[in-house]
């Protein structure tokens, strides 16, 4: 890595890495940007064929690396077919032109499924964290081990400052989520606790069957057949009991969780997971008798999100709050993005997601091929990041969200460029989202193949 790389990376060791002044790093960002293109332009063949597209050979301004931002779809621009037809080879061929490192090494015979495609590249030193997928393809993210361990640390870090409560190793931790058994989830559960449990406690997870990329690409593909009306019975079968097997395990899951949280009450607790599967946890809480007065008072909880297509009561984080008497200021919320390694962190007066020097904000217009200003106090724009911490792909994406971000001063002191809480995606606005450059990087990619 660069020098001004290396500067701004040294922040996450500091107490004040969510409190910097924007005019601080500034420059210094600018110029990392241009270490990371320097040393990733001939590596990484998507971001090589989007410069000299554009023309850019070097950063000088903020403004010269939005012709190199990916959209965020760059990442499930393979074709569908390479999925659903078991085409590995050309699967792996794919994922070479978004990583920073050859994948080719990788030993592609005899695999069974995308599952044991991921865990062959795993084995070759070249982890994949895939979305879920769960309303379309999956998106792939090649990244490299050092991008995992950074991302879990970073996950620490950023609790810690949310929350004003240190690591210290005295807590039963709370995995309270479904969530997809992929390398970053596992690295980051691990990290936080290793970092805030108790020695010789167990990391509860919750208990359902883990999804994978395999079992959601195979309901989806049941789903199209079904839907087209090209399904087999005894695939409409398997589709039914699945889900409904499914459905099971997770209203299982729920008493479950419910008997060892209550075993554990008058203990220290550190509680993961969505809000979603929060509240529902919370409300069989209640119906067992169980309330805040019952947990102990120094309890804390990190929450992901979670939202997308829940239908919940408008005081939902109070009543998960009070449920497990959970002071607001120890509920750390955050902002990340799947193809991002660094989080976004929300403070508690202010009520906005600071981010860290690292991690470069770059306002967009809609269309995402414009810089908005930077200086002129808050501006609503499509956000654009560039996380300098990324190693195994590249760091700049273009997200699909709208929301508003500002460079100045935050109620809460920090100076750091933060974002309002009222973030929502463009597709949600309008049903479909365009992003410029997507589809030159889908012709570039079906060249590729």
């Amino acid at each position: 890595m660069g020098e001004a790389v290396d500067r701004l990376l040294e922040y996450q060791s500091r107490d004040d890495c969510y409190t910097v002044p924007f005019s601080e790093v500034r420059d210094l960002q600018i110029a990392a940007m241009n270490e990371r293109l320097q040393e990733r332009v001939d590596r990484i063949r998507l971001v090589r064929f989007r410069a000299e597209e554009a023309g850019v050979s070097e950063i000088r301004d903020f403004a010269d690396i939005v012709p190199l931002l990916l959209p965020h779809t760059a990442y499930k621009s393979y074709p569908e077919s390479f999925l659903i037809e078991e085409k590995w080879d050309k699967l792996t061929k794919w994922l070479g032109t978004v990583s920073a490192y050859p994948v080719d090494d990788t030993d592609l015979d005899g695999i069974g499924d995308v599952d044991e495609w991921i865990e062959r590249l795993e084995q070759a030193g070249h982890p994949v964290s895939c979305s879920s997928g769960t309303t379309g393809k999956s998106a792939m993210l090649i990244a490299s081990d050092a991008d995992l361990e950074w991302t879990a640390w970073d996950s620490v870090v950023a609790c810690a400052w949310g929350t004003g409560i240190s690591p210290a190793k005295d807590r039963h931790v709370f995995s309270m989520a479904p969530v997809a058994a992929v390398p970053r989830n596992l690295r980051i559960m691990e990290k936080l606790h290793e970092a805030f449990g108790k020695p010789g406690s167990d990391l509860f997870r919750y208990p359902v069957p883990p999804i994978t990329v395999g079992s959601i690409t195979r309901m989806i593909a049941l789903r199209k057949a079904i839907a087209e009306g090209t399904a087999k019975p005894g695939e409409i079968a398997e589709y039914e009991q699945t889900g409904a097997a499914r459905e099971k395990a997770l209203d299982d899951a729920i008493g479950i969780t419910v008997d060892a949280l209550i075993k554990v009450r008058d203990e220290k607790l550190f509680l993961t997971g969505l809000w979603g599967n929060l509240y529902k946890v919370a409300a069989a809480m209640r119906e067992r008798g169980y309330s805040g007065k019952d947990f102990h008072p120094e309890n804390m909880m990190y929450v992901g999100g979670g939202l997308k297509r829940e239908q919940l009561p408008p005081d939902y984080r109070e009543f998960v709050r009070e449920t497990f008497n959970i002071e607001e200021g120890r509920n750390f919320q955050l902002y990340g993005m799947q193809e991002l390694g660094s989080v976004k962190v929300r403070c508690n007066k202010g009520g906005r997601y600071h981010a860290p020097p690292w991690l470069v904000c770059l306002p967009l217009n809609k269309e995402a091929d414009a810089l908005l200003p930077m200086d002129r106090g808050e501006v609503q724009c499509r956000a654009g990041f560039f996380d300098l911490s990324m190693d195994g792909r590249w760091g700049g994406v273009i997200s699909g969200d709208r929301m508003e971000i500002d460079f100045g001063p935050c109620e809460c002191g920090a100076q750091t460029p933060s974002i309002r809480d009222n973030i929502v995606r463009y597709a949600d606005l309008e049903g479909d989202d365009k992003i410029g450059c997507a589809g030159t990087i889908d012709a570039y990619v079906r060249g590729m193949s």
